[in-house]
């Protein structure tokens, strides 16, 4: 199990996300168009998006008690987002209701030969969740709280209060964020990208990174690279998990995905290597189909799924 335990304080959830939202309007291509052509869509789907909901989403559906902080505009996307946190279990008694600001929206284009995808974020009529908006009582509801730094000074405050309450800080940064250096030291997971680690420190090695990680006070670091795995390191080892092979439809949200199934692992007080084999389990299965959210499995789906895969294993390096 990993060395730091999690605090067992009376907690209403496991784990409270705060971060930013969206809409997300998804379309399947047979290619991906040049510049000024028109193409047609294969396949469409309308699904609530964002890193830190998508991660609750799928804590919920592996059996967590989630909700989430962040703020929508009195419209239908800020409808339509909160009533798909209703329906998945998420809870929504923190959210923001701003009657003066438009819900986010995002675009996305799949390429269908590979299943990458384009996003196009609108947020130019929202305004950022200011500190003075949440309290330390909502931060500190859940065992663990999970922030994607976009709202730089609000998540600094919120992993201050967590912190300062023994709670357990997670990470989702995808690139680097403003003021990222005072952010590192309050979080105890960091999970990166391969384009934060370029965007930090240039080309180094990922193993080299997960230690660069630790160097900021976390307990555990962990890199992910997409297609070719992700790494961890928990101040013992250094560990590589590949990919698993499936049938990718969709990429969309994959990370997010594995954040809430790593966060899932802490829950469990899984040990590191256990913990990134199952995330990579979970955010593989989300790719087969369209969106973020679609093909998020539950708990036994991904047992099945890592039954049927013994040789796809940790490696320590």
């Amino acid at each position: 199990m990993l060395t730091n335990r999690l605090e067992m304080t009376e907690t209403r959830f496991d784990c409270i996300g705060f971060g930013i939202c969206a809409a997300d309007y998804l379309c399947l291509l047979g290619h991906y168009p040049k510049l000024d052509e028109k193409t047609t869509a294969s396949e469409f789907s309308k699904q609530g998006g964002g890193p830190v909901p998508t991660a609750l989403v799928t804590l919920a559906r592996l059996g967590a008690r989630t909700a989430f902080i962040g703020k929508v505009g009195n419209d239908a996307a800020g409808d339509f987002i909160r009533e798909e946190f209703r329906r998945e279990g998420v809870s929504t008694a923190f959210m923001i209701i701003d009657e003066a600001v438009k819900t986010p929206e995002a675009f996305i284009w799949i390429d269908q030969p590979s299943g990458k995808r384009t996003v196009v974020l609108n947020r130019t009529h929202i305004s950022d969740v200011s500190v003075g908006q949440i309290a330390a009582e909502q931060v500190t509801a859940g065992k663990i709280l999970l922030i994607d730094g976009w709202e730089a000074e609000t998540s600094i405050q919120a992993a201050k209060w967590a912190k300062d309450s023994g709670r357990i800080v997670v990470a989702d940064f995808g690139s680097v964020r403003e003021r990222i250096e005072e952010m590192l030291p309050l979080v105890d997971y960091p999970i990166v990208s391969a384009k934060f680690i370029r965007q930090m420190w240039g080309q180094i090695e990922v193993p080299t990174a997960t230690k660069k990680l630790l160097q900021w006070g976390a307990r555990a670091g962990v890199v992910t690279c997409g297609p070719q795995g992700c790494f961890g390191n928990d101040g013992q080892n250094v560990y590589f998990q590949p990919a698993f092979t499936v049938p990718v439809k969709d990429t969309t949200g994959a990370g997010d995905v594995f954040h809430g199934a790593f966060i899932f692992g802490l829950l469990q007080q899984w040990a590191l290597p256990d913990i990134l084999r199952f995330a990579s389990a979970v955010a593989a299965l989300k790719c087969t189909a369209l969106g973020g959210r679609a093909g998020i499995p539950n708990r036994p789906q991904t047992e099945q799924f890592l039954d049927r895969h013994l040789n796809c294993r940790v490696t320590v390096l």
